[in-house]
């Protein structure tokens, strides 16, 4: 019998075109402890930013290093743009999105100016969290094009 009412898995896609790396592996230890819950990063090498979920943005940081994003299934998720990178108060950052607006994985949400952020003595890593995980986040390192499906959650 098929069950038409079960919850279809959401799909996570890379926020920037990069280098994947496990979250323990990034250089600020509250993300690298999961602290903020479990995760992966990328090593961004394009200034574009895309949403790496379908579902509505439930914050958008007045200093432009992050957003926040609810996917239909309920998963929240943490897009945070370089590491220390709240002390820049925005410079650097575009963001396109606002708060309750509905986005789909893949669109384009703002930009990371990856020079001006080096030149300011941060580092570029972006993080993607999920504070409220109840399964352990899992995803292969490598070298990945914008958009590309990288984890699978339900």
């Amino acid at each position: 019998m098929f069950n038409f009412f079960k919850k279809k898995a959401t799909e996570i896609t890379t926020p920037a075109a990069g280098e994947v790396i496990l979250l323990d592996q990034v250089s600020d230890p509250v993300f690298a402890q999961k602290m903020m819950g479990d995760g992966f990063a990328v090593e961004p090498t394009a200034d574009t930013i895309y949403a790496p979920v379908t579902g509505t943005v439930t914050n958008v940081f007045p200093t432009k290093h992050a957003v926040s994003f609810k996917t239909e299934n309920g998963i929240e998720l943490l897009l945070h743009l370089g590491i220390d990178t709240v002390s820049l108060n925005g410079e650097g950052f575009t963001l396109d999105v606002a708060e309750n607006q509905n986005v789909t994985a893949g669109d384009v949400i703002g930009t990371m100016d990856l020079a001006a952020v080096k030149s300011a003595g941060k580092e570029t890593t972006i993080m993607v969290v999920f504070p409220e995980a109840k399964e352990t986040v899992t995803v292969t390192p490598q070298t990945a094009v914008a958009k590309t499906v990288i984890a699978k959650l339900s």
